[in-house]
């Protein structure tokens, strides 16, 4: 059953992709009592394997999450991260370059921010705003953009030869959701501050954003690196959804305990 709910999701390498083909409200025959139950049971198992990760401390699992704005980026993130170890955890939100970042190349500060082994790391945005926004508006020539997709699948080619398992989910959300989710974060004075009026410039940019994240996930959906469009409409199916893919990762890793210290379990604390 995970591996048909996987295959559902999952962008077949060099497939090409129509998002008006992808459904933003599939449930999977999930109501929501059932979604957030279940995804309680998902977190239990995730916590589990990510204890036994960061003991094995010998290889890493890199989330890479991205989407429109209102999509639920942190919300996915604090929904299925809350209750593991902070220790064995590290997320990185990338902006607009900035500072010592703009004097390197685009994928020095990403490089960086990788977990290290034993560690899940989460990308709340991530190297992909170098092939979406910058080419959106015109922040580089297409010259320069268009040879990035070989660079990202290149360099996630090697974080993967060199024991990173990457986990990479596209929340996919209507731009009838995200006006909703705009006009709650104006109507609530608690969330008034998610808001920006840099938001509704790139909300008319809609079918161009669509139109780059199409070509990002043909061309960057690999074998080892596979993309999954994740419905993003309903907060509760987004959210099993992606701890189920995660899940799925650390399950085919299968962290192992490291091997117990001659006489260790002849010891009794008296």
């Amino acid at each position: 059953m995970a591996n048909k709910f996987l295959n559902r999701i999952r962008v077949s390498p060099d497939k090409q992709v129509d998002l008006a083909r992808w459904s933003t409200n599939e449930d999977f025959g999930w109501n929501k009592a059932e979604a957030l139950a279940e995804l309680e049971q998902v977190k239990t198992r995730i916590d589990l394997l990510q204890q036994r990760l960061f003991a094995e401390d010998k290889r890493s699992v890199l989330l890479v999450i991205q989407a429109m704005d209102a999509a639920g980026k942190d919300g996915t993130i604090r929904s299925i991260l809350s209750g593991l170890n902070p220790a064995g955890v590290s997320v990185a939100a990338f902006k607009a370059p900035g500072g010592r970042e703009v004097q390197h190349d685009y994928l020095w500060r990403v490089h960086e921010a990788c977990p290290e082994t034993g560690m899940i790391g989460v990308f709340n945005r991530s190297h992909y705003e170098d092939v979406l926004v910058v080419r959106v508006k015109n922040l580089v020539p297409k010259a320069q953009w268009s040879k990035r997709y070989r660079h990202i699948n290149d360099f996630e080619r090697m974080l993967t030869d060199e024991g990173t398992t990457i986990v990479k989910c596209f929340l996919h959300m209507s731009k009838e959701t995200q006006a909703q989710r705009f006009q709650d974060r104006l109507d609530d004075p608690e969330k008034r501050w998610k808001f920006r009026a840099g938001d509704l410039d790139d909300r008319a940019l809609w079918s161009k954003f669509h139109k780059a994240y199409e070509e990002v996930l043909q061309h960057t959906s690999t074998k080892q690196a596979p993309w999954h469009i994740v419905p993003a409409d309903s907060n509760s199916v987004r959210n099993l959804a992606v701890a189920k893919v995660l899940l799925s990762a650390l399950e085919r890793i299968d962290p192992k305990l490291p091997p117990d210290e001659a006489g260790l379990d002849k010891i009794v604390i008296k």
